[in-house]
């Protein structure tokens, strides 16, 4: 559980760094207003259970290639999370719809850089937290 709540908050904090650094606003006077939604809090604590069944089979890969599982993973996770949430409420609050990267408005192919670092950094907390030992 409390792996889950720090790469929560975590997960959240970076969204929120993100979207303040690429919102129109920095353009427009540096303000750096970024933001999230609530239901990203139980999004990203989803990654402690996958990183659970992933870790040991892909804890000994390089980087890159854990990474690319990771981003897979991740990438899974946003569509069918916001596929969900479109059902149930009508919408999804991150609508990429007006991207030529995006895939139905879900994801968008292009933040795959930024997934592969997100990912990385959960995880190092999640290895730190559990007290693993890193490979």
């Amino acid at each position: 559980m409390t792996a889950a709540l720090i790469i929560a908050c975590v997960g959240v904090a970076l969204e929120v760094a993100f979207t303040a650094a690429t919102a129109p606003a920095v353009r427009e006077g540096w303000r750096l207003k970024g933001q999230s939604y609530v239901w990203m809090f139980p999004i990203y604590a989803l990654v402690v259970p996958f990183l659970d069944l992933l870790r040991p089979a892909v804890g000994a890969w390089p980087w890159w290639g854990r990474g690319a599982v990771y981003v897979l993973c991740i990438y899974a996770v946003e569509y069918l999370t916001g596929l969900l949430l479109r059902r149930l409420t009508g919408r999804c609050p991150w609508d990429y719809g007006g991207s030529n990267w995006a895939v139905h408005g879900l994801i968008r192919v292009d933040f795959a850089p930024g997934w592969l670092c997100a990912a990385l950094i959960f995880e190092r907390l999640y290895v730190l937290v559990r007290g693993l030992h890193f490979c």
